[in-house]
């Protein structure tokens, strides 16, 4: 299913993915779509290899109460917006997992950014584009999505009622790798500037890694995520630049960091390695190592009822003492 037909489907209009979310734990009452969609590059992304080349949609779970739809393949990367119901100027951009092989849309995405709409904080999902697709220099295709998009939440601020000061961005499995690649790997060039959007900073006011995808270092990288984003054998200075942990500096913006300890999936010594680098360049940060949540958490029925459902609020009052919501 392409986004076409999933529009289709769906019975509506529009460049938008229309999904039920959940207030709470409760089933939604009907569909929930976000308030705008706009793509991040004018006209192809740059760099593509193919032309016939199209978006593609995964229905994993076809029930609107509890959607699982992922896209496995992006040509054209965007922003979906969920505003602030009463805006405090905050902003966050929500950056989806799903090991680099696709980018997921409900749980990690259109189900997190109304919590944080209705707490005053707009929310953009980013939809980026994947390294296994036709693209030039794809080890950097995503980070090129994620500084791109930064850039453009700033040079709209106004449209958003946001304060680019405050623009925050919180990414969850290897959207928590592009979140953290994102926070030490800001300044980096890896596109050629494109309009006047590009002259905006892309440095996070504050970064939330969320049981993050995070080395590549083979005792303890997600190797999934690793062969797709730089191959099954590496250059060592390609994988050491593809490490959050060996990337961070002073510059880098204070972190939130949380993780399951039975997380079978990505190894918890992710989020303590990225931790122990942050301390050591003095940087602030803040992590949660719960006992049970095991991988992919979100924020839904897996851990009602545990503490690790509670890491939004966490984050919430953490992101509170260092200014994000003014």
């Amino acid at each position: 299913m392409d986004r076409r037909d999933l529009l289709a489907a769906a019975g509506i209009a529009g460049p938008l993915l229309p999904l039920a979310a959940r207030a709470g734990t409760a089933p939604s009452a009907g569909p929930v779509q976000p308030d705008a969609s706009f793509d991040l590059w004018p006209g192809d992304a740059p760099g593509l290899r193919d032309r016939n080349f199209q978006d593609h949609v995964v229905v994993r779970n076809p029930d609107p109460a509890f959607p699982d739809r992922a896209m496995d393949h992006i040509r054209t990367p965007r922003l979906d917006v969920f505003r602030a119901k009463n805006p405090n100027g905050a902003a966050m951009l929500v950056i989806p997992g799903g090991g680099y092989a696709r980018v997921v849309v409900d749980k990690e995405g259109y189900e997190l950014a109304p919590w944080l709409a209705a707490r005053g904080i707009t929310a953009f999902v980013l939809f980026y584009r994947l390294p296994g697709d036709p693209w030039q220099n794809p080890s950097n295709v995503p980070l090129a999505d994620a500084q791109r998009a930064m850039r453009l939440i700033r040079h709209q601020t106004a449209r958003w009622h946001v304060d680019p000061r405050r623009v925050g961005a919180m990414g969850f499995s290897a959207g928590g790798h592009l979140c953290a690649d994102l926070a030490t790997r800001f300044g980096r060039t890896v596109y050629d500037p494109v309009d006047a959007a590009d002259a905006q900073d892309a440095r996070p006011f504050v970064a939330a890694p969320i049981y993050p995808v995070v080395t590549m270092d083979p005792d303890f990288a997600h190797m999934g995520s690793r062969t797709l984003l730089i191959g099954k054998d590496p250059a060592p200075d390609l994988a050491a630049e593809h490490s959050p942990e060996r990337q961070v500096s002073a510059q880098t913006p204070p972190c939130f960091l949380c993780h399951a300890e039975d997380d079978t999936t990505v190894p918890i010594r992710n989020t303590i390695a990225l931790h122990a680098a942050l301390k050591a360049a003095k940087v602030p940060a803040e992590a949660h190592l719960f006992e049970q949540g095991g991988h992919g958490f979100g924020w839904g029925p897996r851990t009602q009822g545990k503490p690790a459902h509670l890491w939004p609020e966490l984050f919430l009052a953490w992101a509170r003492g260092h200014g994000l919501l003014g």
